[in-house]
């Protein structure tokens, strides 16, 4: 009896997953609007960091965006991102992650707004600056596997310039709390929590935001098919230049074990989201 209603509860996940699955492709391929923002969500829990065979991981690769909107400029172009990386280690029930973007390149296409004060205007060249370095601690709340709970907290550094538009001179904080289910070829994630993020605007030295992530992931031989959705909202109707409100979905492949090569799709479900790009990836781990 007991098997029986665990078989039950795997097919009712798997086919959940599938649905989930499809509507983050329609959505993909769909048309989500006009495109995107300087700042994108910060990434899910990296649940691998807190799994009882794995001690570290490390994984780097490049990003190319299209139709970016930057905010603080006020242009929108299309950006790459060099050496987007993440870094993984753990000890017990506490990992650390390291992770961002060492250099971005931004290529004005068109204005759309005067630039932000302290912004440089559009005169012909290349955008480029240091993308955003973030600094979080996972620590699991329960036993090891099928279900795992996990506690988060970390920082978004001030990285970046204010001249360049790009991005926000500020330092972000956030916390969430997540969960992780694994059953054979199927795993399922979802975090929610609170970031409470620098802005530039006079009088107003802090947003408060909900953030916000739904992964799933399922492996067929040796290839694992990836969905995901995150963001965050700061639950007003007003915006906040260069603080707007951020959603994507990413939809992926990897493959590999110790070394691990990744691709995804990613399409933004919000205007200040980038409107479409291809991520790669390359790592290792132990």
């Amino acid at each position: 009896m007991r098997r029986k209603a665990i078989g039950w509860c795997t097919a009712k996940a798997a086919r959940a997953a599938r649905r989930v699955t499809l509507a983050a492709a329609l959505a993909l391929l769909g048309n989500a609007g006009n495109a995107a923002a300087q700042l994108r969500p910060i990434d899910p829990i990296l649940w691998e960091v807190l799994d009882p065979e794995r001690i570290w991981l490390a994984d780097v690769g490049i990003g190319m965006i299209r139709d970016q909107q930057a905010s603080l400029a006020g242009t929108r172009g299309n950006l790459l991102e060099l050496g987007n990386f993440r870094v993984g280690l753990r000890s017990g029930r506490i990992g650390v992650e390291i992770a961002g973007t060492l250099v971005r390149r931004f290529n004005d296409v068109a204005v759309f707004a005067a630039p932000a004060l302290g912004a440089d205007p559009p005169n012909g060249t290349t955008r480029q600056d240091a993308g955003d370095i973030r600094a979080s601690t996972m620590i699991r709340l329960n036993g090891e596997r099928p279900l795992q709970l996990a506690l988060r907290f970390g920082t978004r550094l001030p990285t970046t310039s204010d001249e360049t538009g790009l991005d926000r001179d500020r330092t972000d904080f956030f916390a969430t709390v997540g969960g992780h289910y694994r059953r054979g070829a199927l795993s399922i994630g979802a975090e929610s929590g609170v970031a409470i993020n620098g802005t530039r605007v006079a009088g107003l030295d802090q947003l408060d935001v909900w953030m916000y992530s739904l992964g799933i992931e399922y492996r067929l031989g040796p290839i694992t098919s990836t969905g995901t959705i995150v963001g965050h909202n700061d639950m007003h109707r007003r915006v906040v230049r260069g603080n707007e409100d951020l959603n994507e979905v990413r939809l992926g492949v990897r493959t590999g074990e110790r070394i691990r090569f990744a691709a995804v799709l990613v399409r933004g479900l919000a205007d200040f989201s980038p409107a479409r790009g291809l991520l790669v990836s390359v790592g290792m781990r132990n």
